[in-house]
């Protein structure tokens, strides 16, 4: 379902090889999240591996942000800092966007900002 609601396509790169396209719970499934599309996103391998590790984060108005953590403790990450700020894809289908809520969740929960 997430894959079609993101018209196969990454959320922030626009990326369509699929091969590299994960489609990820915003909660984990593992915690206390829903396979509902509303707690999924569409997000290549690398950005999904951030993601989940909290070094970037989707805002409820759906814009991404980039710890600085990265640079910090990798002194690296001069690719992902291009896409701060940037608003991603939602699906066109309000029944697939991502919730607001479980964002603000992941922003306070997750995200190393």
């Amino acid at each position: 379902m997430v894959l079609d609601a993101y018209d196969r396509q990454c959320a922030v790169t626009g990326e369509k090889v699929l091969p590299v396209l994960v489609a990820g719970h915003i909660n984990p499934y593992a915690g206390e999240g829903t396979h509902n599309p509303k707690n999924g996103i569409l997000l290549r391998s690398d950005l999904h591996t951030l993601f989940d590790k909290g070094y970037v984060t989707i805002a409820p108005d759906y814009h991404i942000e980039v710890s600085k953590r990265i640079h910090d403790e990798f002194e690296n990450g001069h690719e992902y800092y291009a896409f701060h700020g940037q608003s991603i894809h939602i699906p066109k289908n309000a029944d697939y966007r991502p919730d607001p809520g479980i964002l603000s969740w992941h922003n306070e929960t997750i995200f190393r900002g």
